[in-house]
């Protein structure tokens, strides 16, 4: 198998207070912020006609999200067929730090790095992410 991270799919970060934070990306930067953060859009680069997604969530500086790591922040990266990869992983000893867990909007497994850090690994369902999103855009 040919490991592939396809990009960003989100970055998630502690902070003091999450709707200040939010509030001042919006004021200052422009972000159009809601209650889990922004989502950027983009276009695959081998295919314009296809959207992908990143999440950008500021988040409780107490959240538990990213145990066992104690790191302030944790990187979502986008992968594709995560359940063969997931399985390379553990071939090469790499410690996986749950079952992945299927929504209709993709698939997740979280892993940690050698320096601690957890990380998010998804294969996305794009078209239904993008339905949550125009969802929560109503809201």
């Amino acid at each position: 198998m040919e490991k592939r991270v396809t990009g960003i799919g989100g970055i998630f970060f502690k902070v003091k207070n999450p709707d200040e934070t939010k509030s001042w990306y919006q004021k200052h930067l422009g972000l159009n912020t809601d209650k889990y953060g922004t989502t950027f859009e983009w276009r695959h680069a081998s295919d314009p006609n296809l959207k992908g997604h990143t999440q950008w969530s500021p988040m409780g500086e107490k959240t538990t999200y990213f145990n066992p790591s104690e790191k302030d922040f944790m990187i979502n990266y986008r992968v594709e067929n995560l359940v063969e990869l997931v399985e390379e992983l553990k071939k090469e000893g790499v410690q996986i730090l749950d079952e992945i867990a299927v929504y209709d909007y993709g698939k997740f497994v979280h892993i940690m790095d050698p320096d601690g850090h957890a990380i998010e690994l998804w294969e996305p369902v794009d078209e239904v992410y993008e339905d949550i999103l125009d969802e929560n855009a109503k809201t």
